[in-house]
């Protein structure tokens, strides 16, 4: 398979810390890929190689089949978590200096700029300094000055920080839109319900190391059939005590509605009599795990 980006066994230490212990995955081209993992997991040290902010101390990481080089950072466009504007900017002199750093002339980025803040619901800011716009609204001004160059190559180190749910429902309208225009787009993230609904291919790293990788419906279909779901009377805590219960997950939102994943080797009618012997089982329904359950197992398996 060709690879928008690749990387093979890339290695990362500071000091006698091992930040980044072999990363090795491919991103295919015109998708969403989810780079998960938890906090310190090795994300963004391993999106700051990508980017040659700083030089892995082995490994290769590839453009197109090839060694990465110099001019191919101009085909990405690059979103990190931290915030890095000019306080005292306006919006629209902050997206013209961005987007003349990539060599675009002003009478097409006054164009561009215009079409993204109508389209994020920002245009009457254009006029306005950073300092003035709250953190989501600098989120938005970020993203704009990230895609203005119109990047093959889209990378968003947890693009949704700070924004409130109308705000993310327009950053995901931009990502599918940007994935329909063929672009590719590399998504790191620690909110797995926002990967899963976005995300074509993953890779689950967790220490420094990848747990999981693959296409996204292939790996829920590999873990489908030992998932379900269960409505209660009762403490739910105790379902994790069950022999062939691996992870346990309880609503937040409904304390007697909980998730188990079960181990391979585990029945789930053998599971239910057990269960049905502790609480009082209003209903036990086999589904598809969810990316968190599977989450959860590949970090702990990992760490083991």
């Amino acid at each position: 398979m060709s690879y928008s980006l690749e990387l093979r066994d890339v290695r990362k230490s500071y000091g006698d810390f091992q930040a980044v212990k072999g990363a090795t995955f491919g991103v295919p081209p015109g998708t969403i890929f989810g780079l998960l993992g938890p906090n310190g997991a090795g994300k963004t040290s391993t999106i700051r190689m990508i980017m040659d902010i700083t030089a892995p101390d082995s490994g290769e990481i590839l453009m197109s089949g090839r060694p990465r080089i110099s001019a191919d950072l101009h085909r990405i466009g690059y979103l990190p978590e931290e915030r890095g504007l000019y306080r005292k900017m306006t919006v629209f002199d902050q997206l013209l200096f961005l987007g003349e750093l990539h060599g675009l002339g002003r009478a097409v980025l006054a164009k561009r700029i215009q079409s993204w803040l109508e389209r994020l619901e920002i245009a009457a800011w254009g006029k306005k300094k950073i300092e003035e716009l709250s953190k989501g609204m600098q989120q938005k001004i970020q993203l704009v000055g990230t895609l203005l160059h119109e990047p093959d190559l889209v990378i968003l180190d947890e693009p949704f920080s700070g924004l409130d749910p109308i705000n993310q429902g327009l950053f995901k309208e931009a990502f599918a839109d940007l994935k329909r225009q063929g672009k590719t787009i590399l998504l790191s993230t620690h909110v797995m319900e926002q990967a899963e609904k976005l995300c074509d291919h993953i890779c689950l790293i967790s220490n420094g190391r990848a747990v999981l990788d693959g296409e996204l419906r292939e790996i829920k279909r590999k873990w489908g059939g030992n998932a379900f779901t269960l409505r209660i009377e009762g403490d739910p805590q105790v379902l994790a005590t069950l022999p062939g219960v691996d992870t346990l997950t309880v609503s937040p939102d409904d304390p007697q509605s909980a998730k188990v994943l079960l181990r391979p080797d585990a029945n789930g009618a053998d599971v239910l009599k057990q269960a049905i012997g502790l609480v009082r089982v209003h209903e036990f329904r086999s589904e598809e795990p969810d990316l968190e359950q599977i989450f959860i197992k590949a970090v702990r398996d990992g760490a083991q």
